[in-house]
């Protein structure tokens, strides 16, 4: 008999028919906490990081845009004036509870002209070829079980000439830093995790996940291979999070 095909759940082993729902889980249970905890965890970073992405991201007037693993809708919020409008944006998760956290704070905020939601696998993406002027996906990537699978759909449904742009964890640049970085990791966040959300698993997940993701140059490679073209990174942070940007050409 053939052994179950294996991947990573942070640093368990776990069939890859049994990821997407572990992961879903996960994201179940910190959806409600999402935004305050990342705060917490990035000293509120993580929305300096977030700006650039989108003030580097080259999206203009009537662009459609396509927010993967979109979640709290923090992309799209940024996107939205940039798009105006003649633009769109889909904003897609696998996720229904994130999703409807974030249609739910959007809404809130009076954000609704120009953005459709859509529960979607990044890896089977449900919409024609050359659909977009630009794909991103901030902060979802590490959590796909077969990325090659979600970066050759996201070249797919891309424009000649779109781009796809990638912001994620990666690999610590500066070796000083690095204890840092693995002890707020491992030692802090879980405990964070536990006295806020009630749910340290997830977040010893989330930093576990952040460990297994492909490094700069090991993902640049899988986007090239992909299909993208032109493929630049750019690293923010000492390279605790990259930008990777590519082009279908």
């Amino acid at each position: 008999m053939n052994e179950p095909m294996t991947t990573h759940f942070g640093f368990r082993d776990v069939a890859e028919s049994d990821k997407a729902r572990l992961v879903g889980e996960v994201f179940t249970s910190v959806a409600r906490n999402y935004d305050i905890m990342n705060d917490l965890m990035s000293f509120g970073v993580h929305r300096l990081w977030k700006r650039h992405f989108v003030a580097t991201s080259g999206v203009r007037e009537g662009d459609h845009v396509l927010d993967l693993a979109g979640g709290t809708g923090d992309i799209a919020a940024l996107l939205l004036p940039r798009v105006g409008a003649s633009g769109r944006i889909v904003i897609a998760d696998i996720n229904g509870d994130m999703l409807r956290v974030g249609r739910e704070r959007l809404t809130d905020r009076g954000l609704l002209r120009g953005l459709d939601y859509s529960q979607v696998d990044a890896e089977a993406l449900p919409f024609p070829d050359q659909s977009f002027d630009c794909v991103t996906m901030a902060f979802g990537l590490r959590n796909v079980t077969r990325k090659e699978q979600a970066l050759a759909e996201i070249h797919r449904v891309l424009k000649v000439g779109g781009r796809a742009l990638v912001l994620e964890f990666s690999a610590v640049r500066e070796p000083l830093l690095k204890p840092l970085y693995d002890f707020h990791s491992f030692s802090i966040l879980p405990r964070i995790g536990r006295l806020i959300a009630g749910d340290e698993a997830s977040y010893r997940y989330l930093a576990e996940s952040i460990r297994k993701h492909p490094d700069q140059a090991t993902l640049k490679a899988m986007m090239e291979e992909a299909g993208l073209a032109r493929v630049d990174v750019r690293n923010l942070s000492a390279g605790i999070v990259a930008i990777h940007r590519g082009y279908r050409i």
